[in-house]
């Protein structure tokens, strides 16, 4: 059998506004019994958050629908025995970590540093907290909610978490453990969580972050020209598997080649 795993933003919505015939091509995979996931970097919200802002757009989901950087950050930590940690993430994404042993002196022994994507929270302040929290637990593992470099606001492009987790890797000469995109072992775990379906197929809009990892991860990848996508980035040098205007095309696709 084969899978479905659509990223969220830039593909079936742009902020707070729905891609056109996104809700239908959801509600198509739904009635046709195609297993499917969503897939997103985000960590700004929890999934139940993520659950009414489906619905708002016509798209009926639950909390098992989704993977997220935090959900399989919270499956490291506990397959690793890792339970004091210090967490920069928003607020809506603490409660992914409520079992866990919440460390928020910085001068106190931690195991793993946990960060998400902080936005306009991201200060000077907070980034020099977290470097010397890790230069004084050197053993402490850095572990990184998504890589994704950059993403489409209102108001045009703004940062990722990526940048950051590279200049806390610079200065501290850590590796990070990526629970996100572009990791490969997100994308299997997302397979794996739909019972190892042979043939699965990632749509999404990041030609790194969504088909260039999800590629490695030995999806068919589909690229769609919304969200964040530009005429550049097919010169890039990666070649999706499938190009498409947009996710209302997916089912006749689907139905063709699949």
């Amino acid at each position: 059998m084969s899978a479905m795993l659509f990223d969220l933003d830039g593909v079936l919505y742009e902020g707070d506004r729905s891609i056109n015939g996104a809700a239908n091509t959801v509600k198509w995979f739904d009635q046709n019994n195609i297993p499917h996931l969503f897939l997103t970097n985000t960590t700004s919200i929890s999934r139940s958050e993520l659950v009414t802002k489906l619905a708002g757009f016509g798209i009926k989901s639950n909390k098992e629908n989704f993977l997220t950087p935090p959900v399989a950050a919270r499956q490291w930590l506990q397959n690793n025995k890792v339970n004091r940690i210090a967490l920069f993430v928003p607020e809506t994404t603490k409660e992914e970590f409520s079992d866990f042993n919440l460390i928020t002196d910085e001068h106190e022994k931690v195991d793993a540093v946990v960060i998400g994507d902080l936005a306009e929270q991201w200060t000077f302040e907070t980034m020099n907290r977290i470097f010397r929290i890790l230069i004084n637990n050197p053993k402490a593992k850095l572990i990184a909610l998504g890589m994704t470099r950059y993403w489409r606001t209102a108001n045009g492009l703004q940062l990722d978490v990526g940048p950051m987790i590279k200049a806390f890797e610079y200065a501290t000469g850590t590796t990070a453990v990526v629970t996100g995109k572009p990791a490969i072992e997100f994308f299997q775990a997302a397979v794996s969580l739909l019972g190892e379906k042979d043939n699965s197929v990632m749509i999404g809009d990041d030609i790194r972050g969504d088909i260039q990892a999800s590629q490695k991860a030995g999806l068919k990848a589909i690229q769609v020209r919304t969200g964040k996508f530009t005429a550049a980035d097919l010169e890039s040098g990666i070649k999706p598997d499938v190009i498409l205007d947009s996710v209302a095309q997916l089912p006749e696709w689907w139905q063709t080649n699949m």
